[in-house]
């Protein structure tokens, strides 16, 4: 099947009619990156659609981004990164997460789960469906906004100052006397369990202080603190990372380790 054929194509299709425009497809920015090969080169990673006058990108996450698909992990080949290729997806489509929004864009995942799709993640191409579904998902505005902004609300409050972050990734950071808070944020998701992952991954990568005055927070809304809480207390009492509730109604409900 070629490129103009795919799900990712049609999807990107519904998009264009919804927002009447075309988007540019397979863009690459100078700043979103793949690991260094054996030259030293560093690849740029392309994203699947992205709409520049709306500051807009969408990624159609197969369900190879999702799961193991034998096929696609290729798990006997390593590539660059070190790692089999289906890691190496999530790799990438972590540093996707983060990196875009970090610059200015706002991103739009859509997932087979999202359309009428069959169990193997292949769309049935139900069109009047799928369009107004791809419809709703690119008007919602960012959940990850309210919970990020109820939450710098909840710190203010708690007399801590929000400080320009050390490491630009991060949503939140802010100071309280000797006290820093790193935190991670992360909006109302279909894949609770897959966000909670990469919040994680994306704290730990950012363990760089020594210091027991430096505490992680992970800030979730209702509906993802299970998901959050699969790993043990303890665990999290180590790593000294806490978790933030953001309720429906705003409100910050602290779960310290």
């Amino acid at each position: 099947m070629s490129r103009d054929d795919s799900d990712e194509a049609y999807v990107v299709g519904l998009c264009n009619e919804v927002l009447e425009e075309t988007a540019l497809t397979q863009h690459t920015f100078d700043w979103l990156l793949g690991d260094p090969g054996a030259s030293g080169r560093r690849a740029k990673l392309p994203v699947d659609a992205f709409w520049p006058g709306r500051r807009m990108v969408v990624e159609y996450r197969e369900i190879q981004h999702d799961r193991p698909v034998a096929h696609f992990d290729k798990p006997n080949r390593l590539t660059v990164s070190g790692v089999h290729r289906g890691e190496q997806r999530a790799l990438y489509d972590a540093r996707r997460g983060s990196q875009i929004p970090a610059h200015g864009l706002r991103l739009v995942v859509i997932r087979p789960a999202d359309l009428d799709a069959d169990r193997r993640g292949r769309l049935r191409r139900n069109r009047d469906t799928d369009l107004e579904t791809v419809r709703k998902l690119l008007a919602r505005t960012s959940d990850e906004d309210r919970v990020t902004a109820a939450f710098r609300r909840w710190l203010l409050a708690e007399e801590w100052v929000p400080v320009t972050p050390t490491d630009r990734w991060t949503d939140i950071e802010a100071v309280r006397g000797e006290e820093r808070l790193i935190c991670e944020a992360k909006g109302r998701t279909s894949e609770k369990g897959v966000d909670a992952d990469i919040a994680y991954g994306q704290l730990l990568r950012r363990m760089t202080a020594q210091t027991t005055t430096t505490r992680y927070a992970l800030v979730v809304p209702t509906s993802s603190v299970k998901a959050v809480e699969r790993v043990p207390l303890h665990v999290r009492r180590v790593l000294r990372i806490d978790l933030y509730e953001v309720t429906d109604k705003h409100q910050v409900l602290p779960h310290l380790a």
